[in-house]
């Protein structure tokens, strides 16, 4: 008995320890942002010139290259609500299939409460967003603190604190400092874009650091209520829940030939990449009738609001919608079907599918329709339709792998949606004079050729053999395999 309690007693002890260590570590982060948040509504006067010195700075070296202010807003992307509430609801959905509730509600009061302080924050402080010489991009509102920053620290860190378990330990450290430097980014990707100050960004990392502590040490405090050990953060807040959250068993014939594979995907993709530039450079040639007049007669019939809804059907296969949909569906893939293989099929498609439009679509260089274009200057050129060879792979891709493993009426929705998605936002490109009709048959024949290579290479619907994976009790099971 008396050995029973010094037990008791020690665990009692560490996780004092660890709260207190704990709680000064979050008050030093409350306490930072307090004084940070006091500064800039004071607007004090050296704080006032060094952020505006760092934006003038970084507008002077991102406004004169173009190639880096691509890089920055796609990287800048990452961090914005499209990705990160399509990336949280679909691991919360992931949770709730694998009956991990309590992990699951953690995401949703973590994610709820982010997305309640930004814009209070941003109303309490009403600080105006940098004026720079040189625009490079835009965003709503006002400045401080920066929520894509924000979102960025909350989203990726609670979904490494609930799947931090399910990674193998010499892999830790490396997926920790990965996440760090992806919400590092996102936030320094605001500064260089002008659309945020230096103290923007560094109160929205604090606080999201803060705000991560505060619902961490809740959740651990309701493990203790529930008999459960306390454990330190850097085990994640379940690590009982690893088989759980594993996202698929290793499979020892992801690719019986891997090399091979590798061969036949870059010999294809080469040729399609000639295939697209040969058809490219004879509709540039030949100018069908059709590419002139069916734009134009889109342009005399333009409304506010068919400006609207075409504005609205073209972001469904902009990089942000395509992006979100693609890890949505990742994650749904391996939380139902427990493979890797559908996931590898989706990437490879949509890699091909990137690399494929921007390199073709430079080498052919085909001017945009010439009337109004309601999207402005855009740095690729008109042939092929990214948008349009986006939605299709995307669509197309995950009805491939979904039409054959069910029965039930539902799996004809992605059918459905691989033929309505593509179809509206072809319409929508057209009408916003950003694409001539014939644009549009080089996103056709490059889905239809990279779709079929990469379903012929990797098999997304094939049976695979798994290793066995350690249950719970320590004894080794063997996973179902998804069958074709």
């Amino acid at each position: 008995m008396d050995r029973a309690r010094a037990v008791a007693l020690a665990r009692v002890e560490r996780f004092t320890g660890r709260s207190l260590v704990g709680f000064a570590a979050l008050a030093g982060l409350a306490a930072a942002f307090g004084v940070l948040l006091l500064l800039v509504r004071l607007s004090w006067d050296p704080l006032y010139r060094v952020d505006h010195g760092i934006a003038a700075d970084a507008n002077g070296l991102v406004a004169p290259r173009p190639w880096l202010v691509s890089t920055l807003q796609l990287v800048t992307n990452l961090g914005g609500r499209q990705v990160t509430v399509w990336l949280v609801l679909a691991v919360i959905i992931a949770l709730l299939i694998r009956r991990r509730g309590r992990l699951a509600a953690y995401l949703v009061v973590t994610g709820l409460g982010a997305w309640m302080l930004d814009p209070s924050l941003k109303l309490l402080v009403g600080r105006l967003r940098p004026v720079v010489d040189v625009p490079v991009a835009a965003a709503p509102g006002n400045s401080f603190p920066s929520g894509h920053a924000l979102g960025a620290t909350v989203a990726y860190g609670s979904v490494l604190l609930v799947l931090l378990p399910a990674v193998p330990r010499r892999f830790r450290a490396a997926v920790i400092a990965s996440t760090v430097t992806l919400v590092v980014l996102v936030g320094l990707t605001r500064i260089g874009l002008g659309v945020h100050f230096a103290s923007d960004v560094l109160a929205a990392w604090l606080l999201g650091v803060a705000w991560l502590g505060i619902t961490g040490h809740a959740f651990r405090l309701w493990r203790r209520e529930a008999g459960r050990p306390a454990v330190p953060l850097s085990e994640g807040i379940e690590p009982e829940a690893a088989p759980d959250l594993a996202p698929a068993p290793r499979e020892r014939t992801l690719l019986p030939h891997p090399r091979s594979a590798a061969a036949e995907l870059v010999t294809g993709w080469v040729v399609l990449f000639g295939l697209l530039f040969v058809l490219g450079s004879i509709l540039e040639r030949l100018s069908p009738p059709g590419d002139v007049a069916i734009p134009r007669w889109f342009a005399e019939r333009r409304t506010p609001t068919l400006d609207g809804l075409s504005w609205w059907l073209s972001k469904a296969g902009d990089t942000h919608s395509v992006l979100a949909v693609s890890l949505a569906f990742c994650v749904l893939a391996l939380a139902t079907l427990r493979t890797w293989r559908p996931v590898l099929f989706l990437s490879l498609v949509m890699i091909g599918e990137v690399t494929l439009f921007l390199t073709s679509s430079r080498a052919v260089g085909r001017p945009r329709p010439e009337v109004e274009q309601l999207d402005g200057t855009l740095p690729t050129s008109s042939f092929p339709s990214g948008h349009v060879a986006a939605t299709l792979c995307l669509y197309v891709a995950i009805a491939v792998v979904v039409l054959p493993r069910t029965e039930r009426w539902w799996r004809w929705l992605p059918v459905a949606a691989a033929v309505v998605m593509p179809a509206a936002v072809a319409v929508s490109r057209v009408y916003r004079g950003m694409h001539q009709p014939s644009d549009l048959l080089g996103a056709l024949v490059l889905t239809a050729v990279w779709v079929g290579l990469v379903y012929w290479v990797v098999r997304p619907n094939e049976v695979v053999r798994r290793d066995p994976v350690p249950a719970v009790d320590g004894t080794a099971r063997q996973p179902v395999a998804a069958s074709r």
